[in-house]
């Protein structure tokens, strides 16, 4: 499969430039509100505190005690709780485009070894010192895209536009055309982590299927994009937080988690195991959700 994704991105070039103006559309222009934030994205800025798994990745592990829980893990809840009026506390990062790691082009990206069996070689390469924060968040990338997808998920690394799409065509279909949408924060705010409400649109995405990509800490842009055969629906919500911040949030609802690990960190966080409840995430706002082009529905609130 991967050696036909691989072949795949000379039949798409004349759609790349496109692809690269809905992202950057994606990650600036929803975007450009949200830049006082005071959490760096830079990779070389990178502290030991600041590397977390990608929590939503169904490989993801925590221990945590309850009464001293991560704030950055509060992104969980089920559906019987996305209801108008519903108030919880959600941990959104803040984080500047200006200092993100950039995409590589597909050429510059696929002339570099993106394997563990390399790592030596890489780290002299991005000149990072074995041991160091940026080298462990390399090796945690690199491992996290290296492992074992779970029962009915698909899986690829990304680490150009080009082969994102390709990967995510590969799941949707050629001949279906692609929306891609992200969390957008509407005003400006350096608060990660706060108390949001609700507000009176929820928008349900019509998504047969769907492709998430996660952002992977690494010296350049990393798309961890998987898809699963399970059930899973889209939405587009509003939210009010505590000291007035807007935020345009992106939800997914894992509606069967039955091939879950039992330390999946959501299970930690909501207190339930596997199968027995949905699992439903706000996406931060450079991560991305990939569906086929449709016209959105408004969706009734009740359950």
């Amino acid at each position: 499969m991967m050696h036909a994704i691989r072949n795949m991105g000379e039949k798409h070039k004349p759609r790349i430039l496109v692809l690269h103006l809905i992202v950057i559309t994606c990650f600036c222009g929803s975007r450009g509100k949200e830049l006082v934030g005071t959490q760096s994205n830079s990779f070389e800025a990178i502290s030991d505190d600041d590397q977390t798994s990608p929590k939503e990745n169904t490989h993801a592990h925590a221990h945590m005690d309850h009464n001293h829980i991560d704030p950055s893990v509060m992104v969980f809840f089920t559906l019987k709780d996305l209801k108008v009026g519903k108030r919880m506390p959600i941990y959104f990062p803040k984080r500047d485009p200006a200092t993100s790691p950039k995409l590589w082009p597909k050429e510059e990206a696929d002339s570099l070894p993106f394997s563990l069996n390399h790592f030596p070689n890489l780290l002299k390469f991005f000149s990072f010192s074995p041991g160091s924060p940026q080298a462990k968040a390399m090796e945690d990338t690199l491992r996290e895209c290296e492992s074992k997808p779970i029962k009915g998920e698909v899986k690829f690394c990304a680490t150009s536009l080009e082969s994102m799409l390709d990967f995510t065509q590969t799941i949707i279909g050629f001949k279906s055309d692609l929306k891609v949408f992200a969390t957008s924060h509407q005003t400006k705010s350096s608060v990660t982590f706060q108390n949001y409400t609700i507000l009176e649109n929820i928008i349900e995405i019509p998504a047969e299927k769907m492709v998430a990509c996660h952002t992977m800490p690494y010296p350049y842009a990393v798309f961890y994009c998987h898809s699963q055969e399970s059930e899973n629906k889209v939405y587009r919500v509003s939210l009010g937080g505590d000291n007035g911040d807007r935020v345009e949030a992106m939800v997914v609802c894992h509606m069967d988690t039955s091939q879950w690990g039992h330390g999946h960190v959501s299970f930690q966080v909501l207190r339930v195991k596997p199968g027995t409840s949905s699992v439903c995430h706000f996406f931060p706002a450079d991560n991305l959700i990939w569906v086929p082009k449709m016209q959105s529905r408004g969706f009734s609130t009740t359950f």
